[in-house]
């Protein structure tokens, strides 16, 4: 499933490459961890969901690739502290982190649970400190490499009736390059980017918490430059772009991949 799905347009770009990659059960994630594993790396797929994961896995695995799955709740100390455990006892190494995991909850302050914000900080933002900070000693320790966060192009413009994931995304986009200045003399380079609407789940699930019906939400989401959502492959070969030395002079940049939804903001 894996290598076959894109064999013609992969080069071996991450050969000899351990990757982690979180909320890998589906959409984005799921897309990077089979492109990683077409691209030659070895590939730690981390999510709650244990049946999809272990799936992605399988797929890999059936088609030549080396992959992992570690059941993790990317919020707790000591599930992120075990992936990098399980990571250096199952492949020795690391050199990618893609921090991708995170959820949304569409509501303005005064609507926002506190048990929500507190979520969406704690899966958004604290997930990525976690990883990180147990990471990059191993990343070190295997010669240098990359960390890529999943923000969004609600990092860096308002959106409305959700203030929790704005405020979450806004703290990736300045943690990211607050990581690129500490680490660039550990020959760690620290990227995020910052995707439009994709067609997900996730983009699904904020039509069901707006009330609103999936197709006309979906049709909303389209009206940007090039009038449609974008792909989960497509956000995934710019995972790539930046994990792999194509981008070897490039860190603590915000990617924008939106379909050109941002071009018009200031």
């Amino acid at each position: 499933m894996a290598r076959s799905s894109s064999s013609a347009e992969t080069s071996g770009r991450l050969a000899g490459k351990v990757a982690v990659i979180t909320g890998a059960a589906g959409g984005i994630g799921r897309a990077t961890a089979e492109l990683f594993a077409n691209e030659g790396a070895a590939v730690c797929c981390v999510d709650l969901n244990e049946e999809l994961g272990k799936q992605i896995v399988q797929g890999i695995s059936n088609s030549g690739g080396r992959a992992m799955f570690v059941a993790t709740d990317v919020s707790r100390t000591a599930d992120c502290l075990n992936v990098i455990e399980q990571v250096k006892r199952g492949f020795g190494a690391l050199h990618i982190l893609f921090n991708n995991a995170g959820i949304i909850r569409r509501a303005a302050v005064p609507d926002l649970s506190e048990a929500d914000w507190d979520r969406v900080i704690a899966i958004n933002v604290k997930s990525v400190f976690l990883l990180s900070k147990f990471a990059i000693p191993l990343i070190k320790q295997s010669g240098g490499g990359t960390i890529v966060n999943t923000a969004s192009g609600w990092g860096l413009a308002g959106g409305p009736s959700a203030a929790a994931y704005c405020a979450s995304k806004g703290a990736v986009v300045l943690m990211t390059k607050a990581l690129a200045i500490d680490h660039a003399n550990d020959n760690i380079r620290v990227n995020c980017i910052c995707p439009g609407d994709t067609d997900t789940a996730m983009l699904r699930h904020e039509a069901e918490q707006l009330g609103e019906p999936a197709a006309e939400f979906l049709k909303a989401s389209a009206q940007r430059p090039l009038g449609r959502v974008g792909k989960p492959e497509e956000i995934a070969k710019a995972v790539l772009y930046l994990a792999s030395d194509a981008a070897s002079f490039v860190t603590g940049t915000s990617l924008v991949v939106d379909g050109g939804g941002l071009a018009g903001c200031v």
